[in-house]
């Protein structure tokens, strides 16, 4: 178990349990990534990309759930439950049916080859959305090095397979939310290294089903802004360099749950959506909180 949890505002304390802390679950990855929780399962599945796998871990242990992967990253469930993934091998995002066969959901945009899919996450109409750096094509170490084709977007795939780049104004988008009442779009901008133009989060206003008016949201340090959960109080959660910072509605900081790894992404899972699941660098994570995740299905 860690070190205690880092009380920025009072707020904070009515999420904790007092009695709880950080547990490693499992170790010996190489970059884990892209946690999601199956409660109908009682499993989480994460990626490890690097090892080209996806794992998955119960009470009960750590087995393979497939490898190769493609160089998975991201993963959610769709409104019908299913693995949705990016690929990063494949430069693609996918699902898998229940009977096992593989999808191809976008792995293209008006002629040209996607960079390297990265964070997805389903809105209540079904659309997917993924965000499309290019981490995943500069080196041979998360996927295949090769020519970048296209800027690095953030994408809508509406029901019917309609895509569509529905933000092209960041350096390289990462990690998405949406909120509670999917009002707003949370999107975390990894690209940004310079100290006048830190990593942050954006936040956008979801007008007639398009994200409009993208501003600062927070700027997160240590860096690391990139994945995140929302929940059902409207709070993000958000990987940083040194842990989980937990953020009110308005951006501020409320607290940090400190890890001992560089923190990638996080989810919400357990009996009750309490538990809090962190995939961090070489290892997974868990901290039992006193709040609900807001988490598909």
């Amino acid at each position: 178990m860690t070190t205690p949890f880092e009380v920025i505002d009072p707020r904070f304390r009515r999420y904790l349990i007092p009695n709880t802390g950080v547990k490693r679950l499992a170790t010996g990855f190489d970059w884990a990534e892209g946690p999601v929780w199956f409660g109908d399962a009682q499993c989480l599945l994460f990626s490890d990309i690097p090892n080209n796998r996806i794992l998955r871990w119960t009470a009960e242990g750590l087995t393979t759930f497939r490898a190769p992967s493609n160089f998975a990253n991201g993963n959610t469930r769709d409104r019908q439950g299913r693995l949705v993934t990016c690929e990063h091998g494949t430069r693609s995002v996918t699902r898998t049916e229940w009977d096992g066969r593989i999808t191809v959901i976008a792995d293209s945009y008006q002629g040209r080859r996607l960079n390297s899919p990265n964070d997805v996450v389903v809105a209540s109409d079904g659309a997917i959305w993924f965000s499309d750096p290019h981490y995943g094509i500069m080196t041979d170490y998360e996927g295949f090095r090769a020519e970048q084709e296209l800027p690095c977007n953030v994408y809508r795939v509406d029901p019917s397979g309609q895509i569509e780049a529905v933000i092209t104004d960041l350096a390289c988008p990462n990690g998405l939310a949406f909120s509670p009442g999917e009002d707003r779009l949370y999107v975390a901008d990894t690209g940004r290294i310079h100290s006048d133009d830190p990593q942050h989060i954006r936040v956008y206003d979801m007008v007639g089903g398009r994200p409009m008016s993208g501003r600062l949201f927070h700027t997160v340090a240590p860096p690391c802004a990139d994945g995140m959960r929302v929940d059902t109080g409207g709070n993000l959660w958000s990987s940083a360099g040194d842990g989980v910072h937990c953020l009110s509605p308005e951006g501020e900081l409320l607290g940090r749950i400190p890890v001992p790894e560089t923190v990638s992404n996080l989810c919400f899972g357990g009996r009750a959506r309490h538990q809090l699941y962190i995939t961090a660098t070489t290892s997974l994570y868990a901290v039992t909180l006193n709040r609900e995740g807001l988490q598909w299905p």
